[in-house]
């Protein structure tokens, strides 16, 4: 098998598992407050970051020794806000709605990095992306459900993890992958560890063993993800991401029996088909920008 073919794979494993990893969180919030859910979460995250971290055998006073150490913690800490978000968004509005609209999201991420990033893009990509909001606007429906506080709420998520992407990328022009790494990881358990208490249930039954596999999923999804982006381009692997929303539509519809109406289901084919556009021609635009330079 090539490096491709296994890069595509791993890809593939990570995204079916976060999207396993969204449906157990979604019954496990009809129990558990979600900021317990993700406290649970990071806590999986965070041993999984110390156990890849000590792999590498780095000290730790070089990975900790970030240029932008408050960027890093705003943006690790705005994650972790953003899963508990997420996971409300599942519970509240169902997880094919909320997907459909955090598809939203690349298309989110490339306005601001024109806006703050002075990235500079053509009218194609322009086109996508206003292509893209106005889908996220159909499923948001204006006239009606738009002033919705559920609805709203999956808005700001969207907008959230967007920002967190910008953060990411702006760290990364100086930090190394492992330093962003371990921020993500630890800042976001220890915030969850803050809050997570307040919001402390006691576990019954099954939920031993749902929490217990949410925790695998969590460990499992980073890892595939982790491989993904060492064996392709993460240009590659974004596109594949849109996966999950059909992974989501098709495990809302069988397992939670939630329902799509057709301006939901016309809304998300807008927002994927710019998506994927603006990630063609953003690729393109890489490749011969690598080319010039050779």
């Amino acid at each position: 098998m090539s490096i491709k073919a296994q890069g595509y794979g791993f890809a593939l494993l990570a995204i079916t598992i976060f999207s396993l990893q969204d449906a157990i969180s979604k019954h496990l919030a009809l129990e558990y407050p979600p900021v317990f859910i993700a406290m649970i979460r990071y806590w999986a995250y965070g041993l999984f970051v110390l156990g890849v971290i000590a792999r590498r055998r780095i000290g730790w006073s070089v990975l900790t020794r970030s240029k932008r150490p408050v960027l890093q913690i705003i943006r690790s800490i705005l994650l972790a806000l953003q899963v508990i978000l997420a996971i409300t968004c599942f519970s509240w509005i169902g997880l094919a709605h909320a997907q459909a609209i955090f598809a939203g999201t690349p298309l989110v991420v490339a306005l601001l990095s024109i806006l703050f990033l002075n990235e500079k893009v053509d009218w194609s990509r322009w086109l996508a992306i206003i292509a893209g909001l106005v889908g996220v606007m159909i499923i948001l429906r204006p006239e009606g459900d738009f002033l919705d506080f559920k609805m709203l709420l999956a808005v700001a998520g969207t907008i959230m993890f967007a920002v967190y992407a910008i953060l990411t990328r702006f760290v990364g022009r100086q930090d190394t992958s492992e330093t962003t790494f371990l921020y993500t990881g630890l800042i976001g358990a220890i915030t969850l560890s803050l809050i997570g208490p307040f919001f402390w249930t006691s576990i019954h039954g099954s939920g031993y063993f749902w929490l217990a596999v949410v925790c695998c999923t969590s460990i499992s999804s980073h890892y595939f993800l982790i491989r993904a982006y060492s064996l392709l381009d993460a240009s590659a692997v974004q596109p594949l991401s849109y996966l999950g929303l059909v992974y989501a539509s098709m495990i809302g519809i069988i397992v939670f029996d939630e329902t799509l109406d057709w301006l939901i289901i016309l809304g998300a084919c807008v927002v994927v088909g710019a998506g994927i556009f603006y990630l063609t021609r953003e690729h393109a635009a890489s490749k011969q920008a690598r080319v010039r330079a050779a």
